[in-house]
C-alpha cells in the first residue's frame, strides 16, 4: 500500500528542488536543464554554450554542491516541522 507520509514527503522534495534549480545562476540552471532534461553530453553542451567540456564539468558540478546545500538545508528545516 501507499505511504501517505512518504507521498508527501516526496512531493514536498520535488517542490524543494524544483524550487532550488530556479535559484541557480542561468548558466548553471542551462547546463543541468541541457544536461538532465534534454540529455545532451558535456561535450555538446560545450558546443552549445561555446566553453570547453572542463568548464561544463565545472558548472555542472558547481550546480551540483549548490543543489545540494539548498536540498540539505530544506531536510533539516522540514525535520524540524
Amino acid at each position: 500500500g501507499a505511504d501517505p507520509y512518504r507521498e508527501v514527503a516526496d512531493e514536498g522534495f520535488r517542490a524543494a528542488l524544483a524550487q532550488s534549480i530556479e535559484l541557480l545562476p542561468e548558466r548553471e540552471r542551462l547546463v543541468m536543464s541541457l544536461y538532465y532534461s534534454d540529455g545532451l553530453n558535456l561535450k555538446e553542451i560545450g558546443a552549445v554554450l561555446k566553453v570547453t567540456e572542463s568548464r561544463v564539468c565545472q558548472l555542472h558540478g558547481q550546480a551540483f554542491v549548490r543543489l545540494k546545500a539548498r536540498l540539505t538545508e530544506w531536510r533539516e528545516d522540514a525535520a524540524e516541522e
